[in-house]
């Protein structure tokens, strides 16, 4: 008979973390520098800590996770009460003693530790090695440095089991459109290249303090085994430039890439007709063209 795994889980679930309590209870308000929106519906908290922590059959947590923007310790608490190790990160020195004092009985467990730090530069792999797998990446994204989380997520998909993020929703739109869809575009390609892309929740404005002025939505990133693309230099290239003349057939915003004859006979024998535009193609047929180009460039190094 085989034991169980031991549960960090509370004994019993956490009060709701209310930030605007929190917040009057210690005069300090939302700070726009910081693109704080602070999430205040309970059932959307606990819904993202089930899409983060999915449990085993015995019921036990099977997910340590780190969280990118802590704040005031909402989704922190939730995590927490499904039985996960978690390291919250934040980066507001007013809100990290908060956090400590709010969570002091997940500190002194074990279960948690709080971080203060820029989510956007961290070493998440010194932070993954000191928690037992398998991993999780989750938070609520500031709009600002948005882009620059998911170019760190695809760079930890080795290393993840999934990525949980709250975005904007217009940005959950181009990360899971596909070849013509207006919203297709670099996002879509190079999230959708390491990952299984998922909009698993919509969530209104009102659901934040402050209310922003747009809806959010929860996406679900899950690695794939085998990606859709390598993210070498050529498919970078590839992709920016098909996409950044989005009027120009594939021949002309490529031009640059395709001027020696190598290259354009290596993209040809692709059989992708350079006549159609770049955000008609798939991710397959872009890592084609690349794959072409970096042969070639290859071939004439030799």
């Amino acid at each position: 008979m085989t034991d169980k795994p031991p549960t960090l889980a509370s004994p019993t679930p956490s009060p709701f973390v209310d930030a605007r309590t929190l917040l009057s209870a210690r005069g300090l308000r939302p700070k726009r520098s910081f693109g704080q929106n602070f999430l205040v519906n309970e059932g959307v908290v606990r819904r993202i800590a089930e899409l983060c922590t999915p449990s085993g059959d015995d019921g036990s947590s099977v997910a340590s996770v780190i969280e990118i923007g802590a704040g005031l310790g909402a989704l922190t608490s939730a995590l927490l009460d499904r039985g996960g190790r978690v390291v919250a990160i934040e980066r507001d020195r007013d809100l990290v003693p908060i956090l400590r004092e709010e969570l002091a009985s997940h500190l002194d467990r074990g279960a948690l530790e709080i971080v203060e730090a820029d989510a956007a530069t961290i070493d998440y792999r010194s932070l993954f090695s000191t928690l037992p797998p398998p991993h999780v990446l989750a938070g609520n994204l500031p709009y600002q440095i948005t882009g620059r989380l998911l170019e760190r997520a695809t760079e930890l998909r080795r290393d993840i089991v999934r990525a949980v993020f709250m975005v904007q929703r217009e940005v959950a739109d181009r990360i899971v459109a596909g070849p013509s869809d207006e919203a297709y575009g670099q996002p879509s390609v190079f999230v959708q290249a390491a990952f299984d892309v998922e909009r698993a929740i919509v969530v209104r404005a009102g659901s934040f303090h402050p209310r922003p002025d747009v809806d959010s939505a929860v996406i679900v990133l899950t690695p794939r085994a085998l990606p859709r693309a390598e993210e070498t230099q050529a498919f970078r290239d590839v992709v920016h430039a098909a996409f950044g003349s989005r009027r120009k057939t594939l021949k002309n915003a490529l031009a640059k890439l395709l001027a020696s004859d190598a290259a354009q006979t290596a993209v040809a024998a692709t059989g992708i007709d350079l006549g159609r535009r770049g955000e008609t193609l798939s991710v397959e047929e872009l890592a084609a063209i690349a794959n072409a180009i970096e042969s070639a460039r290859a071939a004439s190094a030799t």
